[in-house]
């Protein structure tokens, strides 16, 4: 049972670690920085196997508990903190990438508006070179 409440508790330093990681990135994209956006993801899916691999370690030794009976009272209190305090840090996770998902949005929204712009321009600036051109060939006859 030991090994359980190691694995949450290791289970939750990677969470940590992943809030963390969030934390860090979100400053930046609220500075307008997305030049690292790859390299966060890649990060972030780094961290999310290890937390998946370190399930499957948790849920290889929970088959291998036969009753709960055996489990100490401090062992049942000691998985209940850790639990409780994965909740509370997968519900600040969830807030971050919700902040995170609005920022890439927003970003996304601005890019475009951009290059709606530059588009437009474009065809402007196209129509006056060709009515220009229009223009002195009309003077020239």
């Amino acid at each position: 049972m030991k090994s359980i409440v190691d694995l949450l508790n290791e289970k939750n330093l990677h969470l940590d670690k992943f809030y963390r990681l969030n934390e860090s990135e979100l400053e930046k994209f609220n500075c307008g920085e997305f030049e690292g956006l790859e390299v966060f993801y890649s990060t972030r899916e780094g961290i999310l196997q290890i937390i998946k691999k370190i399930d499957e370690m948790i849920e290889d030794s929970n088959d291998m508990v036969e009753d709960v009976k055996d489990v100490s009272g401090q062992e049942k209190k000691s998985i209940l903190q850790s639990l409780q305090y994965k909740k509370d840090i997968v519900a600040r996770i969830l807030e971050q990438d919700l902040q995170i998902l609005s920022a890439i949005e927003k970003e996304k929204s601005s890019i475009i508006k951009e290059l709606s712009q530059v588009r437009t321009t474009k065809k402007a600036l196209g129509s006056y070179k060709s009515g220009g051109q229009k223009t002195r060939l009309d003077e020239e006859a």
